[in-house]
């Protein structure tokens, strides 16, 4: 989405409380920030449907109060790791990797889903804020200086978790048996 048509969305859902521009906005930010909840949950589909609805909830709800200093998506997915944040601490849940979502998954070859099944092991090794760091900076492809801002941490820390992410999932397709890396 342009830049432009974004801040155009916000202002009307600001000013005149248009519920269709939101709708507009949560259509074009919802496969990414399923994607970030996707491998914050470890593959839980139905928890993953829960904290995006929540996230998308709450970003209408305090719409009012975003200011612009960073992009939407940024502010957006703050929300979302804040949402599922607070659902590990209210429920002490540490998600596993849902295999069977994993396997349903439309993919191209049992190579791809053996792929699939040693990244979301490698993604299991890592405590939620790498596995948030990882997955905005390899999947979302988000600059440093956009993920400190979503995870409200300086910039040296993420590049010390992302480079302790990158060790332990390296240990974790290393000391896995069952990969083909060999």
């Amino acid at each position: 989405m342009r830049k432009l048509d974004e801040i155009a969305l916000i202002s009307r859902c600001v000013l005149a409380d248009d519920r269709n521009a939101f709708g507009t906005l949560v259509e074009a930010y919802q496969p990414a920030l399923r994607r970030f909840l996707m491998n914050l949950t470890m593959g839980n589909a139905d928890l993953t449907d829960d904290l995006a609805q929540e996230t998308f909830i709450k970003a209408y709800l305090s719409i009012r109060s975003f200011r612009g200093l960073s992009s939407f998506s940024t502010w957006l997915f703050r929300i979302a790791y804040n949402e599922f944040y607070a659902h590990i601490r209210r429920t002490h849940d540490i998600a596993s990797p849902d295999i069977n979502t994993l396997a349903d998954a439309p993919l191209d070859s049992p190579h791809t889903i053996d792929a699939s099944i040693d990244t979301q092991a490698a993604l299991a090794a890592l405590s939620h804020t790498e596995r948030a760091i990882v997955t905005l900076f390899y999947i979302h492809d988000l600059p440093l200086k956009r993920i400190a801002s979503v995870m409200q941490l300086p910039q040296g820390t993420i590049k010390s978790h992302l480079h302790r992410a990158k060790q332990k999932m390296a240990a974790a397709l290393t000391d896995n048996p069952d990969n083909n890396f060999s």
